[in-house]
């Protein structure tokens, strides 16, 4: 199928492909822990289940189970799936750049996620300082884009969007390369 004609003059602009920044290894540290912990409990409650009947673990998992208000079957269920939403809520934390511009994921308290969607256009300058990474808008407002765990690989893609799109970058580390014609789509 043909292209439609463009109009003369029509520039080519660059347009990333998708990239994910995720977050750094720190974040992921308490998620990681509470999935570990939460194996632990698990597997106590299989060595009760299995556990010889006079064995103290045996009576401590299964047979004074009767008495509590939640069973030690549920209570190890629930931190298993509360685990592995805490390790997904971890994972949605990030920059995506995308070729239609950039995409932020935060949490906020509680859990609340927090996400930003901006398009290059709304970009006047890129940011890039030793240990954070900022965005200039077009109104004015500074956007300040969440720690990922490739700051530099980051910075880089950023640059390198920068540079094709004529946006200015203030900081960085400059570009290595500029992009070639195959990295150009029509827009």
């Amino acid at each position: 199928m043909a292209r439609p004609s463009r109009p003369p003059g029509f520039d080519m602009t660059y347009r990333p492909a998708e990239t994910v920044f995720g977050p750094p290894w720190p974040v992921w540290l308490p998620s990681i822990a509470y999935v570990l912990v939460a194996l632990g409990v698990l597997a106590f409650v299989i060595a009760g289940d299995m556990a010889g009947t006079n064995t103290w673990i045996h009576v401590y998992v299964v047979e004074k189970d009767v008495h509590r208000v939640i069973g030690s079957q549920t209570l190890a269920g629930v931190l298993i799936v509360s685990s592995l939403a805490a390790l997904v809520r971890s994972s949605m934390r990030g920059v995506r750049l995308r070729p239609d511009g950039l995409v932020y994921r935060d949490v906020l308290a509680f859990g609340w996620p927090r996400v930003k969607r901006y398009r290059w256009a709304q970009i006047d300058r890129i940011i890039l300082d030793h240990s954070s990474v900022a965005l200039e808008l077009w109104d004015g407002s500074y956007v300040q884009l969440p720690r990922v765990g490739d700051r530099d690989g980051l910075g880089a893609a950023l640059e390198k969007v920068a540079a094709a799109r004529a946006i200015p970058v203030r900081g960085g580390a400059g570009l290595d390369e500029i992009p070639d014609s195959a990295e150009l789509d029509e827009a």
